[in-house]
């Protein structure tokens, strides 16, 4: 089956056809401004722009950046907060042909890297944290999602874990890699001490840049980079739209 894989982001918006039995990309990704402000209309024009560019006709999985409960979209923390009590499955439907299918962004990426990448075969509990303009999280307990765990909004310091540890703070306060990861690796003894994770899989754009970082990290599970990069996000959109299993 192949479905156009949509992931939204707080800087990107990005998007490519997927081949939903092996997770692979079958056309070079496509990635576009996130629109400022990012308003529904600007989001769906975007959206527009990716469907005409590939051509596409069939199925779409989109990767959203907020908490998304009986269609509802209930945060929005790198979006216009015009998104907060829409059912984005009803404008989806008005606004496209295709039939278009939401989902939470880290949910999307982690449901990927579980099924394909970093965490096949996993069997214990496993979270995903995609770090770039936000803090996402998802949380795998074995085979099982469980959707929608906001973790990046942790307090940590008084402030909210993603302004206090994500990538657009790093690059925001001029932060040394070192420093930075310090910040980050406080965060991740919270999510130890609250959750008690097998497994942390690293996403988002800084699972590119783990070579600068990670030796900075000191926690008791194991820390491991996802496969699939920033393309996570489109993988785990696609596959998300028939439900599929994980195993």
């Amino acid at each position: 089956m192949q479905v156009l894989g949509i992931d939204i982001g707080g800087s990107g918006i990005k998007g490519a056809p997927v081949d939903c039995t092996t997770g692979k990309l079958l056309d070079e990704r496509l990635r576009i401004e996130t629109p400022l402000p990012a308003t529904p209309i600007a989001i769906f024009k975007t959206i527009h722009k990716l469907i005409n560019h590939f051509k596409w006709t069939g199925n779409i999985g989109c990767g959203f950046p907020a908490v998304i409960t009986d269609n509802i979209v209930r945060t929005a923390s790198n979006i216009d907060k015009k998104w907060i009590g829409k059912n984005i499955s009803k404008i989806g439907g008005k606004k496209f042909q295709n039939e278009i299918h939401f989902i939470n962004d880290a949910d999307a990426a982690g449901i990927a890297e579980m099924k394909f990448g970093s965490g096949a075969n996993s069997s214990g509990l496993t979270i995903l944290i995609t770090v770039g303009t936000g803090i996402g999280t998802a949380l795998f307990y074995k085979d099982k999602l469980i959707p929608n765990t906001e973790l990046g909004h942790l307090i940590l310091n008084g402030k909210i874990a993603e302004h206090f540890a994500s990538d657009a703070v790093r690059k925001k306060e001029n932060l040394s890699w070192k420093k930075w990861a310090l910040r980050f690796n406080h965060y991740l003894n919270e999510i130890e001490r609250l959750l008690w994770p097998d497994q942390i899989i690293i996403g988002g754009g800084m699972s590119k840049k783990t070579n600068k970082f990670l030796k900075y990290i000191d926690v008791r599970a194991k820390v491991l980079p996802a496969s699939f990069k920033n393309e996570a996000g489109i993988i785990g959109a696609a596959l998300a739209v028939n439900n599929f299993k994980l195993v």
